[in-house]
């Protein structure tokens, strides 16, 4: 979601950018690197002609090629999804491995109030005493 918006308001802030220097630059009669903007407007060009040429040709396919196109990015998608579980495993044994309560254990308490109170049995509303070493 960060990543969406950050891209969002990156883009939007581009075109703000973009539109500026185009005022600024018809109202100071100046153009802006005209070379390179003569080179990238022919290079854009180039690849709106590739892609229209290239959807032209993957429309001749045929439909089972497109499906199997379809089914092998899904599954390229889910084994990233599966890589990125695993990884997540063993990011979280790798920080249980690290931690400091890694090797944890219990000790004795040091107040006299709480080895009072441990020694009665806890009881519930039923008069039953309750196990909780369980």
């Amino acid at each position: 979601m960060i990543f969406a918006l950050v891209t969002f308001y990156g883009s939007l802030l581009g075109i703000i950018v973009l539109f500026s220097i185009k005022y600024w630059e018809q109202r100071k009669q100046l153009g802006f690197a005209a070379p390179l903007r003569r080179r990238a407007d022919e290079r854009a060009v180039q690849i709106k002609i590739m892609l229209s040429r290239g959807r032209a040709e993957f429309a001749k396919l045929p439909v089972r090629l497109n499906h199997f196109a379809r089914a092998a990015v899904h599954f390229a998608a889910l084994e990233t999804a599966h890589l990125a579980r695993i990884l997540e495993a063993q990011a979280h044994r790798l920080a249980d491995f690290v931690s400091h309560k890694h090797h944890f254990e219990k000790s004795e308490t040091k107040s006299e109030f709480l080895k009072k109170v441990g020694e009665h049995p806890i009881r519930n509303r039923d008069n039953n005493s309750i196990d909780i070493d369980k």
